[in-house]
């Protein structure tokens, strides 16, 4: 086969570009467009970053079942055991988890991320249950912490960054963006960042679950939660459209 002089360098590599990293900024890309960061959408950053969460909705679904455990199981600590009520705690936890989704269904709205945290919540409570640790309760969000640090770390270390297979698929360019060096230093540095983010909640919480302090580990969980969350889409989303200027600009 004889070279062709007027191929495109880059098509080689857009060629042997793994399907499997498109099928993941796809997914990825979608469930990011699901949770309101489409580029098509002319809203202010500061709509966009509060879609993300939900809306009051869903910074209530995100909040209050953690900070109702977290105040119940505290006011009912007894001075002489050091441990607070956890059946009650985590049912009233769980119930609040149930009636939000309850909500979400009889109105028939998207109910998808209700279910996935009745779930999560669920299993949690299970697994406090069973161990009899009330920190126990945080332990499915420490081990979330680690898996997405990691995935997200080795991503931009192979230079697959994940925040980059999400911005391509939103920006209608898949890999493309790979063959610009300029949109390569920007995604890896904005994967990094949100590798960053869960590394140092994992950090900061593990020495208190370790140390079974409920209330300090509940409290920080809730404070480098969404605090954290929202500054970081909007940085995220602010950089990435900086990279795709719009034609009237």
């Amino acid at each position: 086969m004889t070279d062709d002089p007027n191929r495109d360098p880059g098509s080689d590599e857009a060629e042997a570009t793994p399907a499997a990293s498109e099928l993941i900024g796809a997914a990825l890309g979608g469930a990011a467009r699901r949770a309101g960061l489409d580029p098509a959408s002319e809203a202010s950053t500061g709509h966009v970053v509060w879609r993300s969460m939900g809306g009051w909705r869903g910074v209530l679904e995100s909040v209050l079942p953690t900070l109702v455990f977290v105040v119940t199981y505290t006011v009912t600590i007894d001075p002489e055991t050091h441990q607070g009520d956890l059946w009650l705690a985590l049912i009233l936890s769980v119930g609040l988890a149930v009636v939000f989704t309850a909500i979400r269904l009889i109105m028939r709205s998207p109910a998808s991320a209700a279910i996935g945290g009745l779930i999560a919540t669920g299993a949690a409570a299970g697994l406090a249950l069973w161990t009899g640790r009330a920190a126990d309760n945080f332990l499915f969000g420490l081990v979330t912490n680690a898996l997405y640090g990691t995935a997200f770390l080795v991503s931009a270390i192979i230079g697959w960054p994940l925040i980059g297979l999400i911005g391509g698929w939103l920006m209608g360019e898949a890999t493309a963006w790979r063959r610009d060096r300029r949109k390569r230093r920007v995604y890896f540095w904005l994967t990094i960042a949100w590798a960053g983010l869960f590394f140092l909640r994992l950090a900061v919480e593990l020495p208190f679950y370790l140390a079974n302090d409920v209330t300090t580990l509940g409290t920080l969980k809730l404070v480098m939660g969404l605090p954290l969350f929202a500054p970081l889409v909007a940085v995220t989303w602010l950089a990435v459209r900086a990279l795709y200027p719009r034609a009237e600009d």
